[in-house]
């Protein structure tokens, strides 16, 4: 089901034995399943907190609890952490968790809402940006508005071009062109101020 490198569990280890609690153990579950908002959260677990519904995995020293009704969402999971020089990250790989792309069943609408919330917001999002749909007409054009850090600027053509529409049109072909409808001359704390810089999504 979810696969736990043996640095993460040494991790996991050394963050139990800190906290100095007799059967502490670690516990994983999943906000929002099958959303693009899904995410994983990782908890200290006392005996007592258990509910009974947990898949449980045996590590080296501790136990490794799964929230029963996020098990589903973890298949093909995996911990791994990455030493650096600031200590290390872990990192946490469920690509089920978000669900799927809606299939050619679904209306261009919802495809459309469901690639910019689960791709194209989660990257400029460091950039402090937002993009929202405005409407999807029946010739497949987007128009879409920026906000956040995206409304008004400098990169905002470059983003729209190279980044969203590239996005939008590789996971739903029917599209035929994306418009940015925002008035950037009332931005109010763009990304970049001029002319300068990068794409939000490169």
């Amino acid at each position: 089901m979810i696969d736990i490198s043996e640095r993460a569990q040494q991790h996991f280890l050394r963050l139990l034995s800190q906290q100095g609690i007799d059967g502490l153990s670690i516990r994983l579950h999943v906000t929002s399943p099958g959303t693009p908002a899904a995410n994983c959260e990782l908890e200290f677990c006392e005996p007592h907190e258990l509910t009974g519904r947990e898949w449980t995995i045996e590590c080296e020293g501790f136990l490794f609890h799964i929230d029963g009704d996020s098990a589903s969402w973890l298949d093909g999971a995996s911990i791994d952490y990455e030493p650096n020089l600031t200590g290390g990250q872990l990192n946490i790989r469920a690509p089920r968790i978000k669900g799927a792309l809606p299939g050619m069943e679904a209306g261009l609408v919802e495809r459309v809402r469901y690639v910019l919330e689960a791709e194209v917001n989660p990257r400029i999002a460091a950039h402090g940006g937002r993009i929202s749909l405005l409407e999807v007409s029946a010739d497949g054009v987007v128009v879409l508005q920026f906000g956040g850090g995206c409304h008004g600027c400098g990169m905002v053509d470059v983003t729209l071009k190279q980044g969203v529409e590239k996005t939008l049109r590789e996971r739903v072909p029917e599209i035929t062109e994306v418009r940015d409808a925002t008035d950037h001359a009332g931005g109010s704390n763009p990304y970049y101020r001029k002319k300068e810089g990068q794409s939000a999504l490169s």
